[in-house]
């Protein structure tokens, strides 16, 4: 059985990715890729400690996350079509042309 410390270790550095990616790219598809690695991070947490303390409720849990997170981005995606439509570029410094 693999010790819940690797998963919390696994986690954090996917989350610490995650955050990083956020910060420091201006690509707003890459920021997409970003915020779904760190809900991910979150969904390995707590299906990790469900498997620990045997209770699926965590699992239970995590599919809602899950359907929540890909609707997330079909809506996301929509308005990145849109603003690509609107600016030619994805990037996120682009978007204060969509102000007038």
């Amino acid at each position: 059985m693999v010790p819940i410390e690797y998963y919390l270790w696994l986690s954090a550095t996917l989350f610490s990715i995650g955050v990083l990616g956020v910060l420091y790219r201006r690509n707003a598809i890459v920021i997409f890729m970003c915020i779904e690695l760190m809900l991910n991070a979150v969904n390995l947490v707590m299906v990790a400690f469900s498997n620990y303390l045997n209770d699926p409720a965590g699992q239970v849990f995590v599919f809602f996350i899950m359907a929540v997170a890909a609707a997330e981005v079909a809506v996301g995606l929509a308005i990145l079509v849109m603003t690509f439509r609107n600016t030619k570029s994805t990037d996120i410094n682009m978007l204060n042309r969509l102000k007038w």
